[in-house]
């Protein structure tokens, strides 16, 4: 019986490794740093062209020209296994959602190149917004503040916002709670269901 539960707790460790990538850091260094203010402006510049404006509200963020939208702030590392995994079912979420969702995907944890984002991208079919700027360790210890997160950082990490505020998301680990994040790899059919019902919420505000 004792080897059944040393077999148990193994297989457990194992599945963490796989379902989401994890950094010693603690939290709290996260929270040393120098906040944003309400107003403030972040250019990101998406690696393959383009770029948006984050601005700063009371409490979250909204994009210029799209505050109307619904944000997916998505951290991943191209290093990471469980984001190379979903990458591509991130972009078909995106394309069915791409009327009122904007996804944005930030490198955390690493130090590459444009070109290196570029080839996950197309290694792994990540074709949408992906940010690979110095401000990205900041607007995630930003978000972690705001949302006031204890645990252990992990990637993939998401956020989504609707109008400045952070959403209320399914807990994937427990059906009877919300959270605001998801953490590692989430199946997107979830995430479709999370934002249909914050549109629908829209539709009747």
């Amino acid at each position: 019986m004792k080897a059944f539960y040393v077999k148990a707790l193994l297989l457990g460790i194992l599945s963490l490794f796989f379902i989401a990538c994890k950094n010693q850091e603690q939290v709290q260094n996260d929270f040393l740093f120098d906040e944003y203010q309400k107003g403030d402006e972040l250019v990101l510049q998406n690696v393959n062209g383009g770029s948006k404006t984050l601005i700063r509200t009371q409490n979250g963020f909204v994009i210029k020209g799209e505050e109307g939208k619904i944000i997916m702030l998505d951290f991943f590392g191209t290093f990471c296994a469980p984001c190379k995994e979903e990458a591509s079912y991130l972009t078909q979420l995106w394309k069915n959602n791409a009327k009122d969702f904007v996804l944005i995907g930030l490198t955390h944890f690493e130090s590459v190149s444009d070109e290196a984002v570029r080839q996950f991208a197309h290694d792994f079919g990540a074709f949408y917004f992906l940010s690979n700027s110095d401000q990205n360790e900041r607007i995630i210890a930003q978000v972690l503040k705001d949302i006031n997160y204890q645990n252990m950082e992990q990637l993939p990490f998401k956020v989504v916002l609707q109008n400045g505020e952070y959403q209320d998301l399914s807990d994937y680990y427990n059906s009877s709670k919300s959270v605001k994040f998801y953490l590692g790899k989430i199946p997107t059919e979830l995430m479709q269901k999370d934002l249909n019902t914050i549109k629908e919420k829209n539709a009747k505000n």
